[in-house]
């Protein structure tokens, strides 16, 4: 895991600050939001919670120069692995680069769990590919599978020049949620076993996988922090709310009150072992911070409610991708 800092300071260590100039881009001039993250177009009312600013300690985070950005990677593709959180971060993107360049052409394509955001003037394509476990879910003649020790899709993560790879959420699905019968690893197979166990398991099979097939000349991989939800406010003690509904500013200071994720402490357990250089975008704290970037009642889920999960655009998916602008500008 790589841990040298960048700007001569520590990006995810800070608070969130005020700022009127935010947020970075119009939300009602980004055609391709998906519904579930366009809050002001589903109804909520409040928009202090575009007006923040992620400041952190000892400097200041460069601002998002997305002409900039297009010009670094041309000719380069670059690819976002994992779950509907993958996606929130990618669509912001999209978003942040094509209120940049808002006359430019572009094109999106979309082919099974395949979707390619791409500016033919530029030469560049971003990339989402879709998983939720980064290992291999399959059919079998006792139903779906997840494997904890299979990677099946690297051959098609090797194509791009950079990846940046997710995975958390759904391993806390159960029941009619979960999207396999049965865990295998090696010739073991378990109804059930502690997600976080299984988590670490997968993980270390993804690590090894960088380590033994990735050409870092060829392939620059980073892995994308744990991104929290706020289904409880019992979290950050506040008795008036159940969760991250009507929370309109984040939650002051620099730590979270009830502590690290720990799918987080996991994640950095395993990524410290990696022989390959890998960059972790360390976004959990900054997020958990917070609580007030979720569509909650305003993602237009109808009878699936509350979404304390994934964040408003514009919003907290923003910063995630403005620090891995200051990542890869770093000498």
């Amino acid at each position: 895991m790589e841990k040298l800092q960048t700007y001569g300071c520590d990006l995810f260590q800070g608070t969130w600050v005020y700022d009127a100039s935010y947020p970075l881009y119009d939300s009602t001039k980004c055609p391709f939001i998906e519904t579930p993250f366009n809050c002001l177009k589903n109804g909520r009312p409040d928009k202090q919670y575009l007006k923040y600013r992620w400041k952190p300690n000892e400097c200041t985070l460069p601002r998002f120069d997305g002409r900039d950005f297009l010009r670094r990677f041309k000719g380069k593709t670059i690819m976002f692995v994992g779950d509907s959180l993958t996606l929130n971060q990618w669509q912001s993107l999209t978003c942040m680069l094509h209120m940049a360049v808002p006359n430019a052409n572009y094109t999106l394509n979309r082919s099974g769990g395949i979707s390619t955001f791409a500016f033919p003037g530029y030469g560049v394509k971003f990339v989402l590919f879709r998983t939720g476990f980064l290992v291999d879910i399959v059919t079998e003649k006792i139903g779906r599978v997840l494997k904890l020790d299979s990677i099946g899709y690297g051959k098609v993560w090797l194509r791009s020049n950079m990846v940046i790879f997710n995975t958390w959420h759904w391993w806390r699905h159960s029941e009619r949620k979960q999207p396999w019968d049965y865990i295998q690893e090696g010739k073991k197979v378990y109804k059930d076993m502690d997600r976080l166990v299984a988590y670490e398991k997968a993980l270390k099979t993804w690590a090894n996988w960088v380590d033994t097939k990735v050409d870092p000349t060829k392939t620059r991989v980073l892995f994308q922090g744990i991104s929290p939800d706020h289904n409880s406010s019992a979290e950050w003690k506040n008795p008036k709310a159940q969760n991250c509904f009507a929370q309109q500013e984040p939650l002051k200071g620099s730590k979270y009150q009830a502590g690290p994720h720990p799918a987080e402490t996991v994640a950095k357990k395993v990524l410290s072992t990696m022989k390959k250089r890998v960059y972790l975008l360390d976004v959990t704290t900054l997020s958990q911070l917070r609580i007030d970037g979720h569509p909650s009642g305003y993602s237009n889920r109808g009878h699936r409610g509350m979404d304390c999960s994934h964040w408003c655009l514009a919003g907290v998916p923003d910063t995630w991708n403005q620090i891995l602008y200051a990542v890869l500008k770093r000498p």
